[in-house]
């Protein structure tokens, strides 16, 4: 028996001393498989970090702008342009204001800019002269109305008195003549009259219409006199002010003598002035001048604006696009579904070609285009684009397709 139970007992203790933990050993941690999986991603996505911030920093900063997509219309503003010139803002009614007669400026009550109505005093001149002379005219009126008063009470006497045939029938007559002299006297005393408050009246410098003082050329003490007719505003003598309805401006335009043929009475035009580019205004062609100048082959043209802005002034430059005719235009766009229109600046040439630069998720896809006739800035895409893209503006010369561009701003 002993043999037996010794093997045994040994087996035992070695099956428990496998079992027994060792606590010496450190144990391990549940994250580390999840922590070894993590450390790819970790890489991968600092990697791809790093390919973006490189691409930034390559990124060619690009300023931008939509494409612009209009539908037909049949007005007459919607015709396409045919003609453009240039010339000057000028007021159909305006006037050099002076006196009638000559004078020192006493009163001045305008300046550059005031508003006047017609019939109001813009300035007056010294009237003391004037003054004194209506006052002697009136003194020999009524020095006159006096003699043919008592002129005619002689007559009256002697009219009584020949017919009690105590005086003589010629001094009837000649009593009836010194009244007829004293009526003419009177006459020509109130005529005297009249032509001293004219005088004194001329003093008082007025206003012919309602407008805008656009010049001021005298200032109180100064000298005035009439001047003649169709003198220049900035160097008449002797005016004391320039006058202009503001309401009346009109473009005054100088147009190819080879391109007046294309122009017709009522047109309908856009006007835009240099002042303010980013307006425009509705106009109509009012008259063509029917002269050419000689020297430049040009035949002069006024355009009546129909838009009013109290910021426009008188010698401006602008610009002016004639337009299709009403009809022709409605038959234009009759057939016309859409317009796709895209910046001039955005238009440039690549190996010969019209090409634009679209910006498509940070990088730039060239594409090219067939480009029509330009507008206002706007060049219309006859193919190539759909209205919906949005184009670099003035891209650089070094800019290719597929480069990655940054928007400004």
């Amino acid at each position: 028996m002993g043999d037996f139970g010794g093997p045994v007992v040994t087996d035992l203790k070695g099956d428990l001393a496998s079992l027994r933990i060792d606590r010496e050993q450190p144990a391990r941690s549940p994250w580390r498989w999840p922590l070894l999986l993590l450390v790819p991603v970790v890489v991968a996505l600092g990697a791809l970090y790093a390919l973006r911030a490189r691409d930034a920093m390559r990124a060619v900063p690009v300023e931008t702008a939509p494409v612009t997509l209009t539908g037909g219309g049949g007005s007459a503003s919607a015709g396409s342009p045919v003609l453009a010139a240039s010339g000057y803002l000028v007021a159909r009614r305006k006037a050099v204001v002076s006196a009638k007669i000559q004078g020192r400026l006493a009163e001045l009550r305008v300046d550059e800019g005031s508003r006047v109505r017609e019939g109001e005093m813009i300035a007056r001149l010294e009237s003391g002269d004037y003054e004194a002379q209506v006052a002697r005219a009136r003194a020999a009126v009524d020095h006159a109305e006096a003699d043919l008063a008592e002129q005619e009470r002689q007559a009256q006497l002697n009219r009584k008195l020949a017919a009690e045939k105590v005086v003589a029938q010629d001094a009837l007559d000649a009593a009836l003549s010194r009244v007829r002299l004293a009526q003419a006297a009177l006459g020509q005393a109130k005529a005297d009259l009249g032509y001293a408050e004219a005088q004194l009246a001329n003093t008082r410098i007025l206003a012919p219409f309602t407008g805008v003082v656009v010049k001021k050329m005298a200032e109180v003490g100064e000298s005035v006199a009439p001047i003649p007719p169709g003198v220049n505003l900035s160097t008449s003598s002797g005016a004391v002010v320039a006058l202009a309805d503001l309401d009346t401006l009109e473009l005054e335009a100088d147009v190819s003598e080879s391109n007046v043929a294309r122009l017709v009475p009522d047109q309908p035009a856009e006007v835009t002035v240099e002042a303010f580019p980013d307006r425009t205004y509705k106009a109509i062609l009012r008259q063509i001048i029917p002269t050419a100048d000689r020297t430049k082959a040009t035949v002069q043209v006024k355009v009546t604006l129909l838009d009013k802005d109290p910021q426009l002034r008188p010698e401006m430059s602008a610009k002016v696009q004639f337009l299709e005719p009403a009809k022709a235009a409605a038959a234009e766009t009759a057939v016309t579904a859409s317009v796709v229109s895209a910046p001039a600046t955005a238009v440039v040439q690549r190996e010969g070609r019209p090409v634009v630069f679209e910006v498509v998720q940070g990088h730039a896809r060239q594409r090219g285009v067939v480009a029509g006739p330009e507008r206002q800035g706007q060049v219309v895409v006859k193919e190539g684009l759909q209205g919906t893209e949005t184009l670099v503006v003035r891209p650089p010369d070094s800019l290719k397709d597929g480069d990655a561009v940054r928007i400004k701003g």
